[in-house]
């Protein structure tokens, strides 16, 4: 147990050092792109730390030998969305209200493209309501359909990237950390690939003592999938929200939590539906309805461009009301 929570804070501590090398790399790559701060959030930054989930839905679902494995792969494609649309946020205003006084940020507002990040929000509820509902009736031509969620995210991205506006040349980056008199498009996706394999890595030996200290503890297997695991894979993007908020820069934290809510509402999606009947049960569709009401209450405030600390703690209240769910469903 003393080597399982080691590695736990371990690997703890090495996904947020390789977040600080992986978002100086990206940023630096949106420069080169000439892509704005947005489109670097959604995009570039989003698609790198979404690579660990998404993995972990392929293995579950593509090489899982029981319905038991082939099921966490789905409960991974329905729990990534919630901690995102919940946690994530949450983080985001909770990390801004700590450090308002060192950014100058008195009045608690956050700093983002509020009308973007709207449509971002309704984009992401048609696919995942189309999504839920597909985990409500089985028919023999659903698993062609995967194709369809491929497609939404291909056109995702060439949205994102078609109207990206170009990078602001006054916005100081911070020198690129292996090359800091050289950061040329080539140091800096060398310095993004090699962040994102220690992400990877990290990230897979976090879930794993996590899974563990939840057995030690005598905390339910379901628990565990639903609840815990889908916190530790989206991990990279929470530990990438908390950097660029420290350094004032919310917009791409919320981007990067915007664009990675859309790949997880896609890719592992696709997945799911390709390998397996794709059938939910009560807690999944709960997980839905909770992620769904999240995502209605952040596209209101997105709207009314009335974003500020206070609204984006309140959103993860919705996660708890999911966790005291699940806990009565198991042990009340």
């Amino acid at each position: 147990m003393l080597l399982t929570i080691i590695l736990f804070f371990a690997s703890a501590l090495a996904i947020y050092l390789a977040c600080e090398f992986f978002v100086n790399g990206i940023e630096w790559c949106g420069r080169h792109m000439k892509l704005g701060a947005t489109a670097v959030g959604t995009v570039l930054a989003a698609f790198g730390t979404a690579l660990p989930e998404s993995a972990v839905t392929f293995t579950a679902v593509v090489f899982g030998q029981t319905d038991k494995a082939r099921d966490i792969g789905v409960g991974a494609a329905m729990g990534g969305p919630l901690v995102l649309a919940t946690v994530a946020y949450a983080v985001v205003g909770g990390a801004l209200w700590l450090n308002r006084r060192r950014l100058g940020r008195p009045d608690r507002t956050v700093q983002v493209d509020s009308k973007r990040l709207a449509g971002d929000q309704l984009a992401f509820l048609s696919i995942f309501v189309f999504k839920v509902a597909l985990g409500l009736v089985a028919f023999a031509i659903k698993p062609w359909l995967g194709v369809l969620f491929l497609a939404a995210y291909a056109l995702y991205v060439w949205r994102e990237i078609t109207n990206a506006d170009t990078a602001p040349e006054e916005e100081e980056l911070e020198d690129l950390k292996i090359r800091p008199h050289n950061a040329t498009m080539g140091w800096a996706a060398l310095q993004s690939l090699l962040a994102l394999g220690v992400i990877a890595v990290a990230s897979h030996t976090f879930v794993a003592q996590l899974e563990t200290i939840g057995v030690a503890f005598g905390i339910a297997p379901h628990i565990v999938a639903l609840l815990l695991s889908p916190v530790a894979t989206e991990l990279p993007e929470i530990m990438n929200t908390l950097i660029w908020v420290r350094q004032g820069k919310e917009r791409l934290a919320l981007a990067n939590i915007s664009g990675a809510m859309m790949i997880q509402a896609t890719i592992p999606s696709a997945l799911g539906i390709f390998f397996t009947p794709w059938l939910f049960d009560a807690l999944l569709l709960v997980s839905g309805l909770i992620t769904g009401l999240a995502i209605v209450f952040l596209w209101n405030i997105f709207r009314r461009g009335q974003v500020d600390c206070s609204r984006l703690v309140m959103v993860g209240g919705l996660y708890l009301a999911f966790a005291v769910y699940v806990g009565v469903h198991f042990y009340g």
